[in-house]
């Protein structure tokens, strides 16, 4: 059957208009996604009806290969401040966090509390315990934690414990340490966003997200939703071009995860936006009803509607 002529049309078959039930084996919290396996557990990779040759099954698995390769990444407390509050005074730390190997234009920066970190130290010791043996984490002073010197001090165990945390593999990959440096920021933007405080969520977005797509190089599906996010509030704030490149990252994510909740979602918005920019759409639109079709019982959720409902909790 021949697409229609645009989006809108009598004709137009996106998911936002079909009237279809959710399985229940497909029914999928609402939440954020967790981190996927590593590439010794990976379960992406062409379909068992693949009409691939040899040369290009191994040119696939190459570069599946080189996109598995570990990002190493470095921690610094590059500075700290005291904040005032009506009944309390703390500081705050800033964690810088640069990927390695090459020049890093998206140095990540965050903040955080001592508490914070001993509220990370517990999770991790709940779930990882005897792998943390080796990890000091700086001890708690009940006096004196406002001294420059105090500060001083802390500001190197913090760097310290970080670097020992991430080179502990099950824990850099945890959602213990992805939500510690990732979840205040995306939990406050996806806020925003419900708001219709675009311009404020996006601000959040872009401190958050080269985090945790430097977090999550393991599993890049992990930062779609965020993504989806952004191209949200850039399409309602009318910066479709800039929504149509947010876009073309999230799809790339999903390259091999079409069963994906967000893949349908995301492939009508694109048909949508590339409409609008007046740029071709043919491939889009075939690929949105090539989805359709191998789901007839599904109906979508638009892009919109996923992804207010993350980190509501």
């Amino acid at each position: 059957m021949a697409s229609p002529e645009h989006p809108g049309s009598p004709g137009w078959r996106g998911p936002i208009n079909q009237c279809r039930t959710r399985t229940r084996q497909e029914v999928l919290p609402p939440g954020p996604d967790l981190p996927c396996p590593g590439p010794e557990e990976a379960q992406d990779g062409p379909s068992s009806n693949s009409s691939m040759t040899t040369r290009e099954l191994q040119e696939h698995w190459q570069k599946e290969k080189s996109r598995w390769k570990h990002v190493r990444l470095l921690f610094e407390i590059a500075s700290a401040r005291i904040e005032e509050r009506k009944v309390s005074k703390f500081v705050m730390y800033q964690v810088v966090v640069i990927q390695t190997g090459s020049f890093d234009s998206d140095k990540a920066v965050v903040e955080r509390r001592y508490s914070d970190f001993e509220r990370l130290q517990k999770a991790l010791l709940k779930r990882f315990g005897p792998e943390l043996e080796d990890v000091a984490f700086p001890r708690k002073r009940l006096t004196g934690n406002l001294s420059a010197e105090t500060i001083c001090e802390r500001r190197r165990e913090l760097r310290e414990y970080l670097r020992l945390l991430y080179a502990v593999r099950a824990v850099r990959r945890s959602r213990e340490f992805l939500d510690f440096l990732t979840r205040p920021e995306l939990r406050e933007a996806f806020g925003c966003l419900r708001a219709g405080q675009y311009a404020r969520a996006l601000e959040l977005l872009g401190r958050a997200l080269p985090l945790q797509e430097k977090l999550t190089a393991h599993c890049p599906s992990a930062a779609v939703p965020a993504l989806c996010a952004a191209l949200v509030c850039l399409r309602d704030l009318e910066r479709p071009a800039e929504a149509f490149a947010v876009g073309e990252r999230a799809l790339r994510c999903l390259r091999t995860r079409e069963n994906h909740r967000y893949y349908a979602p995301l492939l009508d918005a694109m048909v949508r936006l590339a409409y609008a920019l007046g740029k071709d759409f043919a491939a889009l639109q075939s690929r949105l009803d090539e989805n359709q079709l191998r789901r007839p019982t599904h109906r979508d959720a638009t892009l919109k509607e996923l992804t207010v409902r993350e980190y509501l909790s």
